[in-house]
């Protein structure tokens, strides 16, 4: 899918940190560390050239146009680059994640020196991530304390809520929105982007790197989990669903296990790993598929 996939510094560790680490000081003085370190065209004009950068590890008070305390927002940022940036870096590597988040920063700056607007927050960053996350694992469920709700739902309702800050918040929502088009952008143009053919005939296909590999894991428990929801509630939709997602990403000439050696959810995690756990899966939902009781009316007696 991508050009460097597996190739991993662990640049979110540092991103976590100057996150943590600039909110400390923020606690210090909140109004003069805004003042020193937000965006502002201005300022950037006379050479302070590091606002372009700093003023995304500004906790605003919110993530877009929804407001919030400091210390929340920073949570939400934290928890948001923790489960999904590490997962959209090891899923494209580092390389084109560094070039995804600086095209976001810039492009965000670039919008508010034009559209003249202050920028404090790192909320921009988010919603892009939120965007490339969806796409890659469009079958992920989060649970908003007890409500089940994927991924994609989730990333609609940010850009609705985005687009909706643009015409009744700030223009800083302008910038966020500009920021995070232009990282989705080069996202698709990096992901779609085919090699020549004299090239294709002799590249071998890498072998799948151990993050790779943790990640596809973790891809099929989340299948395991809906296939469960699916035949404990009886949904023949939902059955048919998981069948066709699972017959598409079946590997041909591999050797699978028997039915009854199909344990998804075995602490050795092996089926989840397998390369057959989509050619499995679809044959366990057939066998296991709840069967429809057919009945015939009695007939009426005559008088």
């Amino acid at each position: 899918m991508f050009r460097s996939r597996g190739e991993n510094l662990r640049s979110i560790y540092i991103l976590l940190f100057l996150n943590i680490a600039l909110f400390l000081l923020q606690l210090q003085d909140t109004q003069r560390f805004a003042q020193l370190f937000a965006f502002d065209r201005a300022s950037v004009a006379s050479g302070q050239i590091w606002r372009i950068f700093t003023y995304q590890f500004i906790q605003a008070g919110g993530i877009g146009p929804i407001p919030l305390p400091p210390v929340v927002a920073l949570f939400l940022n934290l928890i948001l680059l923790t489960l999904m940036g590490m997962s959209v870096e090891e899923e494209w590597g580092t390389l084109h994640f560094i070039n995804f988040y600086l095209i976001s920063t810039l492009t965000t700056a670039a919008a508010g020196a034009y559209l003249h607007t202050t920028l404090l927050g790192s909320f921009f960053i988010n919603f892009t991530l939120l965007f490339v996350y969806a796409t890659l694992y469009r079958d992920q469920t989060f649970y908003l304390l007890v409500i089940p709700v994927r991924v994609t739902w989730l990333a609609w309702f940010a850009l609705a809520a985005l687009i909706a800050g643009v015409f009744l918040g700030s223009r800083a929502n302008a910038a966020a929105l500009a920021g995070a088009v232009a990282g989705y952008g080069y996202f698709l143009l990096q992901r779609v982007r085919p090699l020549p053919a004299a090239l294709r005939a002799s590249v071998k296909p890498p072998t799948e790197p151990l993050d790779a590999s943790m990640a596809t894991a973790t891809r099929n428990l989340t299948r395991v989990a809906a296939v469960k929801k699916a035949l404990t509630t009886g949904s023949e939709s939902d059955i048919d669903r998981l069948i066709g997602l699972s017959e598409r990403e079946i590997v041909a000439g591999v050797n699978i296990c028997p039915p009854v050696d199909y344990k998804p959810e075995a602490p050795d995690r092996y089926c989840v790993r397998c390369e057959g756990f989509a050619e499995c899966t679809a044959r366990y939902l057939r066998l296991s598929r709840p069967k429809k009781i057919e009945t015939t009316a009695e007939p009426v007696p005559e008088a």
